[in-house]
């Protein structure tokens, strides 16, 4: 019996991951950093296993297409929203991802959007570029981290990371929401509250949460509202968590301070999108993972796991 035949969904692939894949498997290496779906399904059928180190819808169409010898998806990303897990399962197929190895570079670009929000880091930058700097006793005041009640939403490794992070931060409190009341959670001197408590309490409203269907627009008018309005709100689960329209009109109409964003719907955002044009959103492309030593450990685990699958050995993080 031959190598498994291995499909690699870009040329972008950080090189550790594929040097562990290439000591068992024969790989079929897109030659594009981020293809299109269809660039991809051309080449799919035939392989034993795909790792995905972009995201592609994996869904019924992407099954069918791929044939009876697929065995293993591997995904190199902490969320699977573009996974139809159910769906994969059913036909027998394992399926993995690689939540863990992320967790710190996430939870310290949280900490970093929450920072430049509340300083009015993005606008400052602009007045100092159109030469419209002042000196005046209360030019371009903040908002203080010290003091500040934080709410956590989704407490989940990268929620708990944050946490940990902020306490250092002479904050006041961290209270978060979920579905339950977490044991890392009373670890961490953190208190359980429903979502209305933590959006009427906290100074810093952090989404860190995977998209459901729960959690689709769960950042909408409503919830933006029964935010205090000085309060700054972060963004680094999944774009479609929040109606941007409703956050473009919390910043316009000052519902809330400013917010800090990892991740937007659409992502990425059009270049003439309103948006970016509001001094107090600051917003980065999509970041949060995105460090040498980060990105190495996620092409390294989802290739190990995708080994583990084809040997017949548990995967480190199955879904």
């Amino acid at each position: 019996m031959g190598r498994p035949r291995v499909l690699v969904n870009s040329n972008d692939t950080p090189q550790k991951g594929l040097d562990l894949l290439k000591t068992k498997c024969d790989l079929t290496i897109i030659p594009s950093p981020n293809p299109t779906r269809e660039e991809i399904l051309r080449v799919l059928p035939g392989h034993d296993a795909v790792f995905l180190a972009m995201h592609v819808n994996v869904n019924s169409e992407f099954l069918n297409v791929a044939g009876p010898t697929l065995k293993v998806v591997s995904a190199m990303s902490a969320g699977y929203d573009h996974l139809d897990v159910p769906e994969i399962k059913r036909r027998g197929i394992k399926v993995g991802h690689t939540p863990h190895v992320l967790t710190s570079s996430v939870a310290d670009i949280a900490v970093m959007l929450l920072l430049n929000a509340s300083r009015r880091a993005f606008e400052g930058r602009l007045l100092l570029t159109q030469g419209h700097t002042q000196s005046s006793p209360q030019w371009l005041l903040g908002v203080d981290v010290k003091g500040s009640t934080i709410g956590i939403v989704g407490f989940g490794n990268i929620g708990q990371a944050i946490a940990k992070r902020l306490k250092g931060f002479e904050i006041s409190k961290i209270v978060y929401t979920g579905h339950s009341r977490k044991k890392a959670g009373d670890d961490l001197g953190a208190e359980f509250v429903s979502l209305d408590e933590l959006l009427a309490q906290s100074d810093f409203v952090i989404a860190a949460t995977p998209l459901t269907t729960e959690t689709l627009q769960m950042f909408n008018d409503n919830t933006f509202s029964k935010m205090k309005n000085n309060a700054v709100f972060v963004n680094v689960g999944r774009g479609k968590v929040v109606d941007t329209g409703a956050l473009v009109r919390a910043l316009k109409n000052k519902t809330i301070f400013a917010a800090g964003l990892d991740v937007v719907d659409p992502e990425p955002l059009p270049s003439d999108h309103e948006l970016l044009k509001l001094p107090n959103s600051e917003i980065i492309p999509h970041l949060g993972s995105a460090t040498i030593d980060t990105r190495n450990s996620m092409s390294t685990t989802a290739a190990q796991n995708l080994l583990n699958a084809l040997e017949g050995k548990p995967m480190i993080y199955p879904l």
